[in-house]
């Protein structure tokens, strides 16, 4: 986040003067953060995975565990796959709880673009993302 801060302060002049300065400012969030992360074709990193003490409670056995944490990492590999502005909204919405409003003031856009951008990537993600699998849990 102190990164984010100094570019900002470097470019202060250009933050103004731009046609929006929230979105101005996310621009220089998310380049900020993407710069750090790590790329789909870098192969695994050494973060911690993707799951929660809640979601290990759930997973009692390690092969529940496991499919758990393979189903998690389709979901992000696909989201990872929307264009910047789709990311963006479902990352804001779907997994911090971002209101619409909230986020369509956020990242400087309106919040038909907000509704949109959802309906998009939430097509798409459903098209990748394959249904979970009811095989052997039949009653």
């Amino acid at each position: 986040m102190g990164a984010t801060f100094d570019c900002l302060w470097l470019s202060w002049n250009e933050t103004l003067a731009s046609h929006d300065s929230r979105r101005y400012a996310w621009n220089v969030l998310r380049a900020t953060v993407m710069a750090r992360a790590p790329t789909a074709t870098a192969g695994p990193s050494s973060a911690a995975p993707p799951s929660t003490p809640s979601s290990c409670k759930t997973s009692p056995t390690p092969a529940a565990y496991a499919n758990e944490f393979t189903e998690t990492l389709e979901v992000f590999t696909a989201i990872s796959r929307l264009p910047d502005r789709q990311l963006e909204v479902i990352v804001l919405h779907r997994l911090c709880g971002c209101p619409h409003g909230a986020a369509s003031g956020l990242l400087g856009t309106s919040l038909a673009a907000i509704r949109s951008d959802e309906r998009l990537a939430t097509r798409f993600l459903g098209s990748v993302i394959p249904p979970p699998s009811t095989e052997g849990t039949t009653p």
